[in-house]
């Protein structure tokens, strides 16, 4: 995050006092470099947040806010996950609004800017047709087109069959019994009161 950006929105909605202890926060931040025993010289932070910070994730929140969006597309954000999800049954259609909403967040990335990470961003199809979209680019680089991807611990493949993420949890599930079997098996001397809390802490949520 740029800290003259963020800056300049928290100061549009918050009182002037909450705004300057934010500003007291994010500025007149230094760090330097070490190797071996040579120390660079002091470098004013101007982007980002300490991590692992309370305010981190609330101020990225405020700060991609106003991520522009389209009314024939839907924009999916969790923490810094971002996805973009078009309908249409003519997939040429289906490609061009996606792309029309990855240049209109290109060039908000530019302005704020942000860069998109490339390597880890994809384009799925999702459909029942062997039919596939055209490829779509972000930052005049085609994203590369896959059957599948992980979203949010979700695996989403192209016919939305979840018949990967089923396989992947069964393995989960299966892992976490065999490490678990000693206390939750049929020898193990635990009540069944505890055997099951055991099951709703660990196995369940799988």
């Amino acid at each position: 995050m740029w800290h003259e950006g963020l800056l300049y929105k928290l100061n549009t909605f918050l009182p002037d006092n909450i705004y300057r202890i934010l500003q007291s926060y994010l500025t007149n931040s230094y760090f330097r470099t070490k190797y071996r025993e040579a120390y660079s010289s002091l470098r004013q932070i101007l982007v980002g947040v300490p991590q692992g910070s309370v305010l981190g994730p609330l101020l990225y929140l405020i700060y991609t806010a106003d991520l522009p969006t389209l009314a024939n597309s839907t924009t999916a954000t969790f923490a810094d996950d971002t996805a973009i999800l078009t309908v249409h049954e003519d997939p040429i259609i289906a490609a061009h609004r996606l792309q029309m909403q990855l240049n209109k967040i290109q060039s908000w990335l530019k302005s704020w800017r942000m860069k998109a990470n490339e390597a880890k961003s994809v384009q799925v199809n999702f459909t029942l047709n062997k039919m596939t979209c055209p490829p779509v680019k972000l930052n005049n680089d085609h994203l590369p087109q896959a059957d599948e991807l992980k979203y949010l611990g979700i695996h989403l493949d192209r016919r939305l069959a979840w018949r990967k993420h089923i396989t992947t949890k069964r393995k989960q599930l299966d892992l976490k019994i065999r490490n678990l079997y000693w206390i939750i098996g049929r020898k193990s001397q635990l009540s069944l009161e505890n055997k099951l809390l055991v099951y709703k802490v660990i196995l369940k949520p799988v």
